[in-house]
């Protein structure tokens, strides 16, 4: 009857129709929270299943992205830069054959320009170096010392003697293993000969002025010259093999490729990608391999929650039942289980977090790799691993596990609110 004829309003049952979200949730959230320590055992462990799983994405996150860092510059600092040119058909057949003119005009200009941050001119053959005692297959690069500087890692990697001084300079630098495997020294000479621009052997005497090390494979590969004697010797004239470049901090590498392929149109201009394609495969699958992850890890984490919450929902049947009978919808059921859900899971990220930052605060230094030297450098990685937690990443895998954890528990929800009142108050 309506209010005019005497008889009090309806008031709304409890959860009904005029009960806002807001309200709702402020009524239940502390309700939700006393219920999460009803159980302190199957709440601490939940708690530990979640928190471990975040823990391991998360780190795996981090380690997974500095080894693909730490691979990526190995590559490029080794000789390769973010981009290079080349004559047509060099990278197939790189000899003495395929060689390019230095730099000039509108490639010049690109080179010199704000989208390059440093570039540097080269000579590289493959040739053959002999001492008194033995001979090796080397590649010989005449370099520019001072642009091989800001473009490479090895002019820093002198462990005796000195590098190149000047484009002229006529002393060669060599790795340290080449020169054990060569059974020669530091102020020794050496021949180096390779295929001259006529065809014919060309060679020349070099004395070795430095030995380079702790990158082991470009040890026993790489021999090092000025570039002005590596030209006389091979008689290119100022001929070049190869340029070797960084682009600009703020450039994306394929917007200087195809600037510099469109000022030189005929030569080969290629990315790092291309040129690395080991370091490309571990930076663009490295995200795969967190998807995957935390696809397993959800599951399992998933299979935990569901399981626990279905327990407590099967031991809550009553305590349900009496909520409904009282004039609680199954609506604000099914909101109550979700409230809980969402505070347990959202402690066990955020304990997952605080895990991850004290497992990985000690090593802010860098990881020492030196130990499985051998196996990172296979791989394409470093000595040194440099963990960087990117707090867009955390927060993003965080809040993935945290809505994919809550949707997992929308079953047992379900299940509490379709318990009927009156079976639900008779359940022993």
């Amino acid at each position: 009857m309506s209010p005019e004829r005497g008889h009090p309003a309806r008031r709304p049952a409890a959860g009904g129709p005029g009960l806002r979200p807001v309200a709702a949730i402020s009524l239940l959230g502390p309700i939700a929270w006393r219920n999460l320590w009803r159980n302190p055992r199957r709440t601490g462990i939940t708690l530990a299943v979640v928190a471990i799983g975040v823990w391991s994405i998360l780190t795996f996150d981090v380690m997974l992205k500095a080894w693909a860092v730490n691979s990526r510059q190995e590559a490029l600092r080794l000789l390769t830069g973010e981009g290079q040119i080349h004559a047509a058909g060099y990278l197939d057949d790189p000899g003495v054959g395929h060689r390019t003119p230095a730099p000039a005009g509108d490639l010049l200009a690109v080179l010199d320009g704000p989208m390059v941050s440093a570039w540097a001119p080269r000579v590289r053959v493959p040739a053959i170096i002999r001492s008194e005692y033995r001979t090796r297959p080397v590649t010989l690069l005449g370099v520019s010392p001072t642009a091989e500087h800001a473009v490479s890692d090895l002019p820093s990697q002198i462990l005796a003697g000195r590098y190149l001084v000047s484009p002229a300079d006529s002393g060669v630098v060599i790795g340290a293993d080449l020169a054990v495997r060569l059974k020669t020294r530091l102020g020794k000479r050496v021949i180096v000969m390779a295929q001259g621009a006529d065809g014919r052997l060309a060679e020349r005497g070099f004395v070795i002025v430095g030995l380079f090390g702790n990158t082991r494979g470009a040890q026993d590969e790489f021999v090092f010259t000025g570039l002005r004697p590596a030209q006389a010797m091979l008689g290119v004239g100022g001929d070049l093999s190869e340029t070797s470049l960084d682009v600009a901090p703020k450039v994306k590498p394929d917007v200087a490729v195809a600037a510099l392929r469109r000022a030189a149109p005929g030569l080969d201009v290629q990315p790092w990608t291309a040129l690395s394609p080991l370091a490309y495969t571990m930076e663009t699958i490295s995200g795969a391999y967190i998807g995957v992850w935390l696809a397993v890890v959800f599951v399992l984490m998933a299979i935990g929650i569901v399981n626990t919450q279905l327990m407590a929902v099967f031991e809550r049947t009553r305590e349900f039942g009496l909520l409904q009978a009282l004039g609680l919808r199954p609506g604000m059921i099914v909101l109550l289980v979700m409230l809980e859900s969402t505070l347990l899971i959202g402690l066990g990220v955020v304990a997952g977090v605080v895990l991850m930052v004290a497992t990985l605060a000690p090593f802010a230094g860098g990881i020492d790799m030196s130990a499985f030297a051998a196996a990172a450098e296979l791989a394409g990685g470093g000595g040194r691993l440099y963990p960087v937690l990117a707090p867009v990443d955390a927060v993003t895998l965080s809040l993935i596990v945290w809505v994919l954890g809550v949707a997992a528990t929308l079953w047992p929800a379900r299940t509490a609110a379709r318990a009927a009142p009156v079976v639900a108050l008779n359940t022993l």
